[in-house]
This record gives structure tokens, sequence and C-alpha cells, in this order.
């Protein structure tokens, strides 16, 4: 497993496959984190599709999406199911944040985020510039940072 990135230090690159919901309609791509400065970007990886606590995230953060865009930041929910399992994550529980299916858990190993085969529940908010600027990670993963927990770490952000 690699070492998390440090607070400061650039975070790394990724391109992931996933989906999003746009009145209604999935549209799949490919989103990439360099093609995202210029923005706070929150990615939360979660370990799975519809398991209680995944869910109970998810639908907090896609519920606050507003509370996000007034921050100018955008939310990005990560994890190892297929896209076709997240389309239909989103879909059951109206998400309306980009699912990425990261299925072979390259990115969370660059992110130091896997006990062996797992992904440990984690939050890294990275600047515009693409620099970490907070995170946290599960121990456990039975709980979940909060919407308020992580739009204050983005008010903390603006102001610094």
């Amino acid at each position: 497993m690699a070492k998390s990135p440090a607070i400061g230090q650039p975070a790394p690159d990724f391109t992931l496959p996933g989906v999003v919901l746009a009145d209604g309609a999935a549209q799949r791509g490919e989103f990439s984190l360099a093609a995202q400065r210029g923005r706070p970007l929150v990615l939360a990886f979660y370990p799975g599709d519809e398991t209680a606590v995944c869910t109970k995230q998810l639908c907090s953060y896609s519920s606050g999406l507003d509370r996000f865009t007034a921050l100018d930041a955008t939310v990005w929910g990560i994890s190892p199911q297929t896209v076709e399992s997240h389309e239909n994550f989103a879909r059951h529980h109206g998400l309306g944040m980009p699912l990425l299916a990261d299925t072979g858990l390259e990115v969370a190993s660059a992110y130091g985020i896997t006990v062996g085969k797992v992904l440990r529940r984690a939050v890294f908010l990275l600047d515009g510039d693409g620099v970490l600027r907070w995170k946290h990670v599960a121990m456990l993963g039975l709980t979940f940072q909060s919407l308020d927990t992580i739009a204050e770490q983005l008010r903390r952000l603006e102001v610094g």
C-alpha cells in the first residue's frame, strides 16, 4: 500500500471512468483530476454502492450539493464498483454528483487507502491547483465525515 499523500503536497493525478445523472439522463465519460483544476474538489472514497453507510454518506453529500457549489467546490464519489453499478446506485437514490469506477483500486492505492483488496472510507479536499489541503481516512469506515465538516474545511480553504 502506498503512503497517503501529505497535506500541502500535490494529489496523485488520475483519470477514471464514471457517470453523472443530469436531468434523469446518465452521462458517462472520463473524469480527470488534471482537467478539474481551477476550483476545489472533494474526493469521497467509499467502499460500496448500496451498502448502508455508503448510501447514507452519498445521499447526504448529494442532498447538500448546493452547499458545495456555493463554496465553488465539486464532489466526486469513488469506489471499486463498475460504472453500471454506479449508474444504478445513482438512479436508485437520486445522486447528483459524479460516481467514478476505480475497479482495480489503482487510485485508492495511490492515495494510500487500501488494505489488501479493501478500500478504506476517506475524504480528500484538494484546492484549485490540485494540492491536498485536508483529509480524513477512517480506520473502520462505520461512520463518515459530515457535510458540515467538509463545508467548514472548504470555508477555511476559501479564507486561507
